[in-house]
């Protein structure tokens, strides 16, 4: 939790970024894989297609260099003006070197910093609240903060269950330092519970594979998921988080300009705007086009909505997220 109280310096959003690779995979393409229906994952998901990553011509790495370059045009501003990059991905291609590092490369960052960031879903939304605290102890002025998953390379087209839900897409932010102390996140929370990780991993041997895990037929280095427990947890976290926003900055759903949400499954959306009555024009939704795709979905919308002009400086957005690990994150920003 943090507040800009004490703070000499505030957070500006100079740019955002995002980038989706070309090929459209539809339901139609998935039921021509498996025994499954574009009404069937409608009804269940609220998605009708996503994008993945066409092999040898894109991935992790490229999405990800490619938001931020898109970023960085957005700020006008170039790869040296950056002091560190944060990547958040659980699909990026090496732990070593980071991806991060192979951007700063690409887009002439060095010496900047630079490193990756593990925490699924919830990572754009992490590395955001990092940087605008790096920032604010006065330890940096220009952070870039990727969000992507190329969720294709480490799902099984063969299990129904999880690949229907998952695409690939990156979204990036630069944030600055600003003379405004008001202004950039006034409200954060990281957390995670790590006791029901089981219920959504990605298991690259058979020892990191829970005794007491169901029988199924999944490769390794492929995602495992209970659907059942993670859905259970997004639906009550979803709505626990926001109204913690809500309650901790004394701010209301009128308060707020747009609420950008991990795109997880519709019905989880749905099922928190009507609990915490937010209006539909409020809570942005695209997974009917881009499906969930992991640390890429916050970046992707926030991206998104900036373009088509629904966010003006001086108003009060608020990202949420969750993932596995299990994590969850939110932020309150004044932009």
């Amino acid at each position: 939790m943090t507040s800009t109280a004490g703070f000499p310096h505030g957070v500006r959003i100079a740019g955002t970024g995002s980038a989706v690779p070309e090929r459209v995979l539809t339901n139609a393409d998935l039921a021509s894989m498996m025994d499954t229906s574009d009404e069937w994952i409608r009804q269940r998901t609220g998605i009708a297609e996503r994008r993945i990553c066409t092999p040898g011509k894109e991935s992790a790495y490229t999405l990800q260099r490619d938001s931020l370059e898109r970023a960085l045009e957005d700020a006008g501003m170039k790869g040296s003006d950056l002091d560190l990059i944060i990547v958040a991905s659980v699909s990026s291609e090496m732990t070593c070197p980071s991806n991060a590092c192979r951007i700063g490369a690409a887009l002439g960052a060095a010496p900047a910093g630079a490193f990756d960031l593990v925490a699924a879903c919830s990572g754009f939304v992490y590395a955001m609240n990092l940087a605008d605290s790096l920032i604010r102890s006065g330890r940096h002025k220009a952070i870039g903060v990727v969000g992507c998953d190329a969720m294709s390379t480490i799902v099984d087209y063969n299990e129904r269950s999880v690949s229907i839900l998952f695409g690939d897409a990156a979204g990036a932010a630069i944030q600055v330092r600003d003379d405004n102390p008001d202004k950039g996140c006034i409200y954060q929370v990281i957390q995670s519970d790590g006791e029901n990780w089981p219920s959504l991993f990605l298991p690259r041997k058979k020892e990191d594979i829970p005794p007491n895990s169901p029988e199924i037929d999944i490769e390794l280095g492929k995602l495992r998921m209970e659907g059942r427990d993670v859905y259970r947890f997004a639906v009550s976290k979803f709505k626990e988080v926001i109204q913690d926003a809500l309650n901790s900055t004394g701010l209301t759903a009128d308060d707020i300009a747009q609420f950008i949400c991990h795109q997880s499954n519709i019905r989880i959306i749905e099922s928190a705007k009507e609990k915490l009555g937010l209006p539909d024009e409020k809570v942005y939704v695209n997974i009917d086009r881009y499906g969930n795709s992991s640390a890429g979905s916050v970046g992707l919308c926030f991206d998104q909505i900036r373009r088509a002009g629904k966010l003006e400086e001086g108003d009060t957005v608020v990202f949420v997220a969750f993932g596995g690990g299990l994590t969850w994150a939110s932020s309150v920003w004044n932009l």
